[in-house]
């Protein structure tokens, strides 16, 4: 198993596909080919769990994604949990929403989870910088040798 430890003492699990603290990122097949800033964006939880905003009001897990790490002590929202308060009231909102692939998608789902806990003390999360910061500061996940019975 490969882990890798995280910001806060919570390790990241490649094999498991937890990621905590982190934005993720994975390509659209075909439509990535094309665009290759295009992509699938999710948001995962302080226990690594990916949540995203995967179509019509639905809200789900995916794996192997490409992860940018964010640093929990930069969450300015109140409570005793805001980084998962933020994540779950964003995931609660989409699962409400229609998805429109050019304005109101994975990465507004993401965006709304940062401004609600006030990341980096911004209100101001939207698709062009979370697009920026997940291809400036994002790293891919190395895939795992197969193991042998």
């Amino acid at each position: 198993m490969k882990q890798y430890q995280g910001s806060g003492g919570v390790a990241m699990d490649v094999e498991r596909s937890r990621f905590p603290y982190c934005v993720v990122w994975t390509p659209i097949p075909v439509l990535t080919w094309f665009f290759p800033i295009i992509g699938h964006m999710g948001i995962c939880t302080s226990t690594g769990i990916i949540r995203d905003f995967a179509g019509p009001y639905f809200v789900s897990p995916f794996s192997h994604p490409r992860y940018w790490k964010l640093d929990p002590a930069q969450v300015y929202a109140s409570g005793p949990n805001a980084w998962d308060t933020a994540v779950h009231d964003a995931s609660e909102e989409y699962k409400h929403r229609m998805h429109n692939l050019c304005c109101d998608n994975c990465h507004s789902h993401v965006a709304l989870a940062l401004n609600l806990m006030r990341y980096n003390n911004s209100t101001n999360w939207n698709m062009v910088t979370l697009c920026f910061f997940c291809l400036l500061y994002g790293k891919y996940v190395r895939s795992l040798p197969r193991q042998r019975d």
